[in-house]
């Protein structure tokens, strides 16, 4: 192609054995130039000689085109003086805006994504093969709107030794992560004689979002050191709340466990003929002890437990689970017949695989280990040393998952000062108050620090970032 047409970024896709084809290629690709103002109005277009040999055309076929475009008002053409655009031709005048540049934040400490770097390619890739290979031909079509019965039966088994969650597999759906499972219970939830859940706060705000876009009502459920304050759920104000959604392992972003108190309080209002909805975030990784038992072992009628593996292997995977009560298969089912009929199978086939052959307790017990060493190595870098001043804040939240909260202490540093000297260091990480629902009610100040996402050699260098960021000098 010549360099005028380079210039101008003209991809014709030609047909090579259709002379129609050749003619409608170039008719759309100078049509497409046309509108878009890379043709402009007057500009001048080659005699139809002249293109049809630098395209290898016949000199019919951009005649042709060109007539088509002269009758559609594109072009014109006047003796002696050639084709040109039409004047009429309005050329796109909109100044597009440069984006401001951004300011470079070398070192992520942001929290919600396990260290990437670290997904198991090798044992995926064996388990791929294996899942594979075992597949009947109908794993390639469409199924089970609640997911392959392979992972299913795997996830009983697995979920009944790790979490103490009881479940059989005509009770478990698949889903793309527990953001599509709180969208179809609140589906569900929304055509109940109930339509109102209770959500902590803070939270994920995309899920308090997501959940809002089903139709229920949603109120807010404060967070203290102990977990959801669930004593509330029996008062005056959470009438007519017919479901409440809690993160009993490890609450996303103050990093409490449920008390035990609690827990038995939780599972009374249940049974009492509440709905609870347990989020097992990152409930897998825990430093200290054994991981807590799920909720759902003590009310299984009455709580939806969720889990995925976004935090285990990676979000990228889209793949998650519902194990619901006997009365809300069918509901839960129909609404993700209707969101997507079904997960993809092949991945479910996969993770079934590393399951059953515990490839996946191998990869989560190495995880467990490295995460523990970050853990433990940002709890060391904050501690005061001499010539370091490091106060005005506390760090909570440590004894289990991906994330830690940095509590800040009035006489010390404000959140949104620590946010702009982040920024100044390079360094990603979130404010506390930003994530609260209904901040006049419940905000505090605070740092919230992913230590799962970065690389092992990235991890270092943001630990100094932060030191530097909460340094008092």
């Amino acid at each position: 192609m010549s360099d005028y047409w380079s210039t101008l970024d003209i991809d014709l896709h030609l047909p090579v054995h259709s002379g129609a084809g050749r003619r409608n290629g170039l008719e759309h690709a100078l049509r497409e130039a046309i509108r878009d103002g890379r043709l402009g109005a007057g500009t001048r277009l080659p005699s139809t000689r002249t293109l049809a040999a630098e395209l290898g055309l016949s000199r019919g076929t951009v005649s042709a085109a060109y007539d088509q475009l002269i009758a559609e008002g594109h072009l014109v053409a006047q003796q002696g003086s050639g084709t040109r655009v039409a004047d009429t031709v309005s050329t796109p005048t909109t100044t597009v805006q440069s984006p401001k540049p951004a300011v470079a934040l070398r070192h992520n400490l942001r929290p919600g994504t396990p260290d990437l770097s670290r997904f198991p390619v090798s044992a995926w890739l064996r388990a791929s093969r294996q899942a594979l290979g075992r597949a009947p031909s109908d794993a390639f079509g469409y199924g089970d709107p609640r997911g392959r019965i392979e992972l299913r039966s795997a996830l009983v088994e697995y979920l009944g030794r790790t979490r103490g969650v009881l479940a059989i597999p005509d009770r478990i759906v698949i889903t793309t992560g527990v953001q599509q499972a709180l969208s179809l219970l609140g589906t569900v939830q929304a055509a109940s004689s109930t339509p109102v859940m209770a959500m902590e706060d803070p939270y994920i705000r995309q899920f308090h979002e997501a959940v809002k876009a089903t139709g229920p009502t949603v109120v807010t459920l404060p967070v203290d050191d102990d977990g959801a304050r669930v004593e509330l759920l029996t008062t005056h104000a959470f009438d007519g709340v017919g479901a409440a959604v809690v993160t009993p392992s490890h609450q996303f972003p103050i990093g409490s466990t449920l008390s035990p108190s609690r827990r038995k309080d939780l599972a009374a209002w249940a049974r009492a003929g509440h709905l609870v909805i347990e989020d097992d975030y990152d409930g897998e990784f825990r430093y200290d002890r054994q991981p807590v038992g799920a909720i759902q072992g003590l009310a299984p009628d009455h709580v939806v437990y969720l889990g995925s593996a976004s935090k285990t292997l990676g979000p990228g995977l889209r793949l998650g689970w519902m194990v619901l009560p006997p009365r809300l298969v069918g509901p839960a089912t129909d609404a993700k017949r209707l969101a997507d009929n079904h997960s993809e199978t092949l991945g479910q086939l996969t993770l079934a695989e590393m399951i059953t052959s515990h490839a996946y307790d191998r990869h989560i017990r190495s995880c467990r280990l490295r995460y523990r060493r970050r853990r433990d190595l940002l709890a060391d870098r904050l501690k005061p040393r001499a010539g370091r001043p490091l106060t005005g804040f506390a760090l909570s939240g440590i004894s289990a998952g991906l994330h830690a909260l940095i509590r800040l202490e009035p006489a010390g540093l404000t959140e949104a000062e620590v946010l702009s000297r982040a920024t100044a260091y390079g360094l990603a990480i979130d404010g506390l108050s930003g994530m609260f629902i209904a901040p006049e009610k419940h905000a505090r100040q605070g740092i919230v620090v992913g230590f799962g996402s970065p690389t092992d050699a990235a991890y270092p260098p943001a630990l100094d970032a932060l030191v530097r960021t909460l340094s008092s000098t």
